[in-house]
C-alpha cells in the first residue's frame, strides 16, 4: 500500500466529507487519518491521510475527488511516518522541550522539531532585537529580512489585550496568527526571541499556526524556568548554612 496526504477544500456542510470518502473508496483508497486545518466562511480545509493500493492511482484519486460539488484538491504528497499523527508529533516535541536542561538544548530542540513537525524548508530562532539568528535549520532569508519581518508583524496592528500576569494573550498579531501563506512565526516574549519558519508550495494554515504558537509558549516557559533555577536553590543553601553554624 502507498500512503498519501491529500489537502483539500470542502464546503462546510453535512455530508461533504462523506461524499469525498465515497469517491476515495471508488478507487480502492482508504482514509486512515484526518486533520482539520482551517474552518470559516463556509469552507473547511482538511488533510486526509489516504492509503492506495498503487501510487499510479493518485491522478485518478484527484479526479474522483474533484467530482464532488464544491471540493477542490490543493495538494497531494507522499506521506512520511510522522505525518500520520501530527498531534502526537506536537506532544513529543513538547516532551522534549520540557525535559531540556539548558538554554541551548531548548533552543536547538525547538528549531529542529518545529522544522520537522511542519515540514519547513527553513526555521530560525532569533533575538527580537538581534541582527543574527541564534539557531537555524535550512537556508533562511537574510537576517535583516527576518528582523524586519518580525518587527513589522509585531507592530503593524494594534496590540492585543493583556492576560493575567501582564503577558500578551495567545491570539492576535503577537501570536503569529497573521502573516503570509508561506511564513509563520511565534514570539517567545520572556526570552526576547521569535521563532520563524518557511514552507514553499503548501500554505501554512490556522491550525498549524496555533500549534507553532503553543510550542513557542512551552519553550518560552521552559527558558524562564531554567533562568530561575539558580535563584530557587539559594534559600535552601542559606538555610543549611544557618543550621551548621548553630
Amino acid at each position: 500500500m502507498e500512503t498519501f496526504v491529500v489537502r483539500l477544500w470542502l464546503p462546510d456542510r453535512p455530508g461533504a466529507l462523506g461524499a469525498v470518502a465515497s469517491r476515495i473508496g471508488a478507487v480502492r483508497g482508504d482514509v486512515v487519518g484526518i486533520d482539520i486545518l482551517e474552518r470559516g466562511a463556509g469552507r473547511v480545509i482538511d488533510e486526509l491521510v489516504v492509503e492506495l493500493p498503487d501510487a499510479h492511482l493518485v491522478s485518478t484519486l484527484v479526479a474522483e475527488i474533484g467530482e464532488v460539488d464544491g471540493v477542490d484538491v490543493e495538494d497531494v504528497r507522499p506521506s512520511t511516518e510522522h505525518v500520520l499523527d501530527a498531534r502526537l508529533d506536537a506532544l513529543e516535541t513538547a516532551e522534549v522541550l520540557v525535559s531540556a536542561t539548558s538554554v541551548d538544548a531548548v533552543c536547538e530542540s525547538l528549531v529542529a522539531h518545529a522544522a520537522r513537525d511542519f515540514q519547513a524548508h527553513w526555521c530560525v530562532l532569533a533575538g527580537v532585537d538581534a541582527a543574527e539568528p541564534s539557531v537555524s535549520v535550512g537556508v533562511p532569508p537574510a537576517a535583516a529580512w527576518l528582523h524586519a519581518f518580525v518587527a513589522g508583524s509585531r507592530y503593524s496592528v494594534e496590540t492585543p489585550p493583556l492576560v493575567d500576569g501582564g503577558e500578551q494573550g495567545p491570539s492576535g498579531p503577537f501570536s503569529g496568527e497573521q502573516g503570509p501563506d508561506d511564513v509563520a512565526w511565534a514570539p517567545l516574549p520572556a526570552a526576547g526571541r521569535a521563532l520563524v519558519l518557511g514552507r514553499k508550495g503548501r500554505p501554512l494554515r490556522t491550525r498549524e499556526r496555533h500549534q507553532l504558537a503553543a510550542l513557542a509558549r512551552i519553550a518560552d516557559h521552559r527558558l524562564r524556568q531554567i533562568a530561575m533555577e539558580p535563584y530557587a536553590t539559594q534559600p535552601r543553601e542559606r538555610s543549611t548554612a544557618r543550621r551548621q553554624s548553630a
